[in-house]
């Protein structure tokens, strides 16, 4: 792990225990939950399907995806998300791996082939999304499917943004991407991808002002 990559992890770390408190990370409100469940029922091929749940945080996702007959794996950098997310799904009685490691170029102990790979609000983390997003695409099989929950919900420039560990002017994408960008990103890399939004309220817990929105791409 590099001397960036540790910061970020215990940046990460730091938000663990709290993480969760958060309506959209947590899902314990049941509308919120309940909101979810049936996006990624909308986004997913029909179970079992193996999922490669990239910044998987404290396993919210991934729980939902197991209680559907999926067969999640998650990745993360932040060994406490990790924690949190295996107590979860062990907790429900699921026997998933989540495991610590780099997500933009994930370990081969989680896999080579997946059906899908779903990510949360991560991309803008990554200092090189687009190579990200190239290595991610050659993990699905043949037909598979990207389901990337993105948006754009700042306006600072990534120089100007100090609060995220790290050199942020090297993240292109700090502040989130907006569909348009990460659509012309992936127009090479996949055979269709559409763009949906996401402004229902019961999604975050709240009203939001800014762009929220699911792009589904298919190998």
């Amino acid at each position: 792990m590099t001397e960036n990559s540790a910061l970020i992890a215990s940046f990460w770390d730091a938000s663990a225990v709290s993480f969760d408190e958060e309506a959209d990370h947590g899902l314990r409100e049941p509308h919120v939950r309940a909101a979810w469940a049936e996006r990624m029922r909308s986004w997913l091929p029909p179970s079992p399907a193996d999922v490669l749940d990239l910044g998987c945080g404290t396993g919210s996702l991934s729980l939902l995806l197991a209680e559907q007959g999926h067969r999640p794996i998650g990745v993360d950098l932040a060994p406490l998300m990790v924690e949190q997310a295996r107590h979860k799904l062990t907790e429900a009685g699921f026997d998933a791996v989540m495991m610590v490691g780099d997500a933009s170029s994930p370990p081969a102990q989680a896999g080579t082939s997946f059906d899908v790979i779903l990510s949360r609000h991560l991309l803008w983390t990554l200092p090189a999304p687009e190579k990200a997003l190239r290595r991610w695409v050659d993990l699905l099989r043949p037909g598979g499917r990207l389901v990337l929950i993105e948006g754009r919900w700042a306006t600072a420039e990534p120089s100007e943004d100090h609060s995220y560990p790290g050199e942020t002017a090297g993240m292109p994408w700090m502040g989130g991407v907006e569909a348009e960008r990460l659509m012309q990103a992936l127009r090479p890399m996949v055979r269709t991808s559409r763009v949906e939004p996401l402004l229902d309220p019961a999604l975050w817990g709240r009203s939001i002002q800014d762009e929220r929105n699911a792009v589904v791409a298919f190998a």
